[in-house]
């Protein structure tokens, strides 16, 4: 399976940004359904109301899935892979 890549950088509450990748089916490419996907992951780590638009998720490029992302990715649809100040 392809999936697709989006790099995001959200502003946190604390005023630091995360720096994290939606990873979601190649074949899903309405940005309304990525935002929803980070927004919900937003929640996650209480910084739910930040702005998640074209301003800070962009498509960046398309992988083959890997094993440890697959379960997420049939259960929810998405994959967050995170890299900066995710906690």
């Amino acid at each position: 399976m392809k999936i697709a890549v989006w790099d995001t950088y959200v502003k946190k509450k604390d005023g630091t940004i995360m720096h994290f990748d939606i990873m979601a089916p190649d074949e899903i490419r309405d940005t309304e359904v990525i935002y929803g996907y980070g927004k919900e992951y937003l929640k996650t780590k209480g910084q739910e109301g930040q702005p998640l638009t074209a301003k800070e998720c962009t498509y960046c490029h398309t992988e083959i899935i890997k094993p440890q992302w697959e379960d997420d990715i049939k259960e929810k649809g998405y994959f967050i892979y995170e890299m900066e100040n995710c906690d």
